[in-house]
């Protein structure tokens, strides 16, 4: 069953067009006093470490001020849909399965239209499930772990029926328990495939209040990234470059991470659940980038550092 649409309402997609405007002359200042705040918890000490790479994407050029909040240099950036594929000597697993076959119709027909335009990736976007095919190095996944439950970030599930899933406890709460779930079809790609939700019920790391070993070697954490949806995460991987943050819709662009820049409110007011505290966790990023390479799901640049050297050569031509 399709997910029932809700529409922005003329005065929330008034609203967010004037905030546009307003972001591009006088973009939302840095709170100093908060950034001050912030303590460094440190990073664990891992005992292993894991691979991470990104499947190959197409991405869209975007005005850049369409994604980050007053800025306009460059005036346009590379944005992309980007699932990654995390091997750990006791499982591969896959970080936001990003597109289903047949997007078009499965997903974004259920989107408002006011959305759809802004949110269409290219002809040529690969389907999770295709670029899978195309790295036979890589093993089958085990499970998926999504970021956060936006359709983006898990459509490609729909490909991969039976494949287990671990959510965030307050993210599946979130799509699960209300009338109208966050529309792409999110609940049918959840549907139907064991759901394992967990806690962040571990001390503070790095720049982030709470966190999640997951395999208990300090090899993955994931950390609290709240703000976009009520539990996005972030999932702290060391590797043999060191550690980096998968921080999923935190930021769109790391633009926005080293300039405390929110996301402009052409489209942020309609996909970010509470603004006021996705900007604080942009602050936490901004310090945590010091330690950890921080890469957002949709920053096609940021992500291609993880690559294979299949779809770097496809890039290429």
């Amino acid at each position: 069953m399709s997910d029932p649409v809700r529409s922005p309402s003329f005065a929330q997609c008034c609203a967010a067009a004037t905030g546009l405007l307003r972001g591009m002359v006088r973009p939302r200042p840095v709170d100093e006093r908060f950034l001050r705040s912030i303590t460094d918890a440190g990073l664990p000490t891992p005992s292993r470490t894991v691979k991470v790479t990104a499947l190959a994407q197409a991405p869209r050029s975007v005005p850049t001020v369409m994604v980050v909040e007053g800025s306009f240099r460059p005036r346009r950036i590379a944005n992309s849909l980007t699932t990654f594929v995390v091997q750990h000597p006791d499982a591969t697993f896959l970080v936001d399965p990003s597109v289903c076959l047949d997007a078009e119709h499965r997903a974004i027909a259920q989107l408002p239209a006011t959305l759809r335009g802004i949110v269409r990736p290219p002809a040529e976007t690969l389907a999770t499930v295709t670029a899978l095919g195309l790295e036979p190095d890589l093993p089958a996944p085990d499970f998926a772990l999504p970021t956060h439950a936006h359709w983006d970030h898990v459509c490609g599930l729909l490909d991969l029926p039976g494949l287990p899933v671990h959510l965030h406890r307050p993210e599946y709460e979130w799509i699960s328990s209300g009338p109208v779930a966050p529309v792409g079809g999110v609940r049918d790609s959840l549907a139907d495939r064991p759901v394992s939700q967990f806690e962040l019920d571990g001390p503070p790391v790095l720049t982030f209040t709470r966190s999640r070993d997951f395999f208990g070697d300090g090899s993955i954490v994931l950390v609290d990234l709240p703000g976009h949806t009520p539990g996005s995460i972030g999932i702290l991987a060391f590797t043999e470059r060191g550690w980096i943050l998968l921080a999923g819709d935190a930021a769109w662009h790391e633009l926005q991470v080293q300039q405390i820049r929110q996301k402009s409110a052409f489209p942020g007011n309609f996909v970010d659940t509470d603004r006021d505290l996705a900007f604080k966790t942009l602050h936490r990023l901004h310090l945590a980038r010091e330690f950890a390479a921080v890469i957002p799901t949709h920053d096609h640049d940021a992500t291609r550092t993880l690559a294979t050297a299949s779809d770097s050569a496809t890039a290429g031509r």
